[in-house]
């Protein structure tokens, strides 16, 4: 973790997943504590050059290293396959060119699928496939056609659809990172959590 000073150093603005982001102090440091005076923290806001977001870091007394950062970076699940942590990662980090970040979205959802089994057809038919079986719900396919749907006129250059928004991107992005999370990091605690009760 960084420590509590005048610019905060992040790989990765939490907002625009800039690099290196610029984030300056944006008020004084100022202290909190709890109503019977214990956890005391000490505070700073900064403000992301580039977007304009802020970022709360706060730290503990005599300790400069920050303890806590709101909102907190974005990062993808490492116990994700490759290909689905790469796809999503990149469709986070270019959320501010949001027609590459949809893009990436549904190739991380397709790479999604096809890591379950499912590989025969077009994602059309693939995300119906899941639904069909039982992989995901029918409330998610429909967000996942809708993500697909997205992509498609990106990549097609459709000239009746208009070009996505950040806000769009990131839609499509926490439907992609809600996905992984019910159809690969979920089922790995459940496995885990059963194991330790083996021992």
């Amino acid at each position: 973790m960084p420590n509590l000073e005048a610019s905060l150093k992040l790989k990765r603005c939490p907002h625009c997943s800039v690099d290196n982001p610029n984030l300056v102090a944006a008020v004084h440091e100022f202290v909190t504590k709890a109503d019977n005076g214990s956890n005391q923290r000490q505070w700073l806001a900064y403000s992301c050059v580039r977007c304009g977001g802020v970022v709360t870091a706060s730290c503990y007394p005599n300790n400069r290293q920050v303890q806590s950062i709101y909102p907190e970076p974005q990062s993808v699940n490492e116990i994700l396959p490759e290909k689905v942590k790469t796809y999503l990662q990149q469709a986070i980090d270019s959320v501010f060119a949001p027609a590459g970040s949809v893009m990436l979205c549904a190739s991380a959802v397709d790479a999604m699928l096809k890591e379950k089994g499912l590989t025969e057809g077009n994602l059309y038919s693939r995300i119906n496939k899941a639904s069909e079986n039982g992989l995901m719900t029918k409330e998610m396919a429909t967000w996942a056609h809708q993500v697909r749907l997205d992509a498609n006129d990106q990549r097609h250059s459709d000239v009746e659809a208009s070009l996505p928004t950040v806000d769009d991107a990131k839609q499509s992005i926490e439907f992609t990172k809600t996905l992984a999370e019910f159809l690969f990091v979920l089922p790995s605690k459940v496995t885990r959590g059963i194991e330790a009760t083996k021992h």
